[in-house]
């Protein structure tokens, strides 16, 4: 954990103990604040789940349901933190790519130049795709680097000590569990390389299939030679789109033929 969410960790723990003071406050809310706040306390518990300070989870959820610039002093007042707490979790939020900073709104009857307001980034695949691009550098890529280097001095090792049967079997597990984590990690990182829209329009069309549809699809795809499918898709993905069209519409033809 790093010294900036530890401070951001004690600044809550601290306000937290006045809670009944805070709880009367918001009996004096509407309806939509108060739903508001309790989104955001649910949310910061998630964040701290996978994390992340609780106080930078609230501070994104908030902007996100009231959707407007809101001042550092706005938000800290909504929620009941600390300047301090809240400045550092807007910071480290804009560090993750989730809020932006922006002008503040003119106030009436205000002179000077327009403060400093700040905004949760409005497109969820777009913040989506920066916290998944974030978390690989700053969790993913470390730990693959650290398994990929273990399993190169097994090897190492083994070769050294070709009659160590344990340390054979703890080189072919290391050698087993990298290629499995380089895997996932390239799934993983080829989320922030696409386009909002597209990722978007791509979880829309697999949100419309069965489950069943897509089970089928994997067993099939299972049944058939790696080469067989590897050429396909390099081939599906060298097509522009108005033969990718056209060869839809033939694929189309001949599957349901085949399947009568």
């Amino acid at each position: 954990m790093t010294p900036e969410l530890a401070t951001v960790k004690s600044h809550v723990s601290a306000e937290r103990s006045g809670d009944g003071a805070e709880g009367t406050a918001r009996d004096s809310i509407g309806p939509a604040e108060a739903l508001r706040l309790q989104f955001a306390d649910a949310w910061g518990e998630m964040s701290a789940a996978w994390g992340v300070a609780p106080a930078i989870g609230r501070v994104h959820a908030y902007l996100m349901v009231r959707n407007v610039p809101l001042t550092e002093r706005e938000i800290r007042e909504a929620l009941g933190l600390s300047h301090r707490a809240a400045s550092l979790a807007l910071t480290d939020a804009e560090a993750w790519g989730i809020v932006e900073r922006v002008s503040e709104p003119r106030r009436v009857g205000r002179r000077g130049p327009a403060g400093t307001a700040y905004v949760a980034v409005g497109d969820h695949w777009q913040w989506f795709t920066r916290v998944i691009a974030e978390r690989k550098v700053r969790e993913g890529d470390p730990i693959v680097e650290v398994i990929a280097d273990t399993a190169a001095q097994a090897g190492g090792l083994a070769a050294e000590h070709p009659g160590d049967a344990e340390l054979a079997r703890l080189r072919d597990w290391l050698v087993a569990f990298n290629g499995f984590v380089k895997l996932f990690d390239r799934s993983v990182g080829l989320i922030p390389k696409l386009a909002p829209r597209e990722l978007e329009r791509g979880m829309r069309l697999l949100g419309e299939v069965s489950d069943e549809t897509v089970l089928r699809l994997v067993h099939l795809l299972g049944s058939l030679p790696d080469d067989d499918v590897l050429e396909l898709i390099e081939a599906l993905s060298r097509l522009s789109p108005t033969a990718a069209r056209r060869a839809t519409k033939l694929m189309s033809g001949v599957v349901r033929t085949v399947a009568r």
